[in-house]
């Protein structure tokens, strides 16, 4: 297993630095920096081009986070806004070679935050589906593994649950598609995080971790030790990724939630050492066996 977190963990806004946050990432013992994938389309060759010399220098993988905008919804039943969809993710693809960058994540196979609109979820999967054996392809020209993420009922009402997300893969069909499940969303939908996490098995290509109040792991009341067994009884080696979301405002507030400072007012330096001590504390359960 490689251990990492989101870019975003030191602010509220859905942007950052990111070469000054590799440094600081891998400074902080970290493994993997998931960056924000739809900022590639916005950075110009020699800024991806110095993002993954810098990666290379530093032993740091770069992981791709996306919840695509409603105009660019993979699953919609405007054909014109699937075309959208299936070029913006594509073209991230394009780019992530460029960068060397190998796993994308999120909820591609429709939008993020959905708003509810449609409520037709056999539809919106079959449309899904669709796009993503599209998609695949580009996967496997750029030699990129999309991980589609399950994420609980009040973010969408598409894939809920482990055994949903199997489903899908299933019916899509392609080696270069898998899932990636989060501990946040899974303590919202699964009977049992760990028995879910069984459940997509060798499906499983990345895992974001959190607790259930969005803190960093060992904040919170989550069984770690059990989630650890159960990534060791299927064998998982891929990214533990860490997605905590402690501060109010800014676009990440809105989008996530967030409506109070859950950091109750720390340093830069005390965040540091938070995710740094819940690095070891994660690392203590998903690599020790019993």
């Amino acid at each position: 297993m490689k251990f990492g977190t989101l870019y975003s963990y030191w602010g509220n806004t859905w942007s950052c630095d990111y070469l000054e946050t590799a440094k600081r990432v891998r400074k902080l013992g970290f493994d993997i920096l998931e960056i924000g994938a739809g900022h590639l389309l916005e950075m110009e060759d020699e800024e991806i081009l110095a993002l993954r010399n810098l990666a290379r220098d530093l032993g740091l993988t770069i992981t791709c986070n996306i919840g695509p905008p409603k105009d660019k919804d993979v699953a919609s039943s405007d054909a014109s806004v699937r075309r959208a969809g299936i070029k913006f993710l594509t073209d991230i693809m394009n780019a992530m070679n460029r960068l060397d960058s190998k796993i994308i994540v999120g909820v591609q196979y429709t939008y993020w935050p959905n708003d509810f609109s449609d409520l037709d979820k056999p539809a919106i999967w079959k449309r899904g589906v669709e796009s993503m054996k599209k998609l695949a392809v580009a996967a496997v020209e750029n030699d990129v593994r999309i991980c589609l993420e399950v994420v609980n009922r009040f973010e969408t009402h598409i894939l809920n649950t482990a055994a949903e997300a199997n489903q899908f893969c299933d019916e899509v069909g392609s080696d270069n598609v898998g899932v990636l499940l989060d501990t946040f969303h899974m303590n919202i939908e699964e009977d049992n995080i760990a028995e879910a996490i069984r459940t997509s098995g060798s499906r499983l290509w990345h895992l974001h971790v959190g607790e259930g109040n969005r803190k960093v792991p060992g904040e919170g009341s989550l069984p770690w030790a059990e989630i650890g067994k159960s990534l060791r009884d299927i064998r998982f080696d891929g990214g533990v990724v860490m997605e905590p979301f402690y501060y109010d405002g800014g676009q990440v507030g809105k989008d996530i939630k967030v409506w109070r400072d859950i950091s109750e007012g720390a340093s830069p330096e005390e965040m540091d050492t938070r995710i740094a001590d819940s690095l070891t504390f994660l690392r203590k359960n998903f690599l020790t066996e019993d």
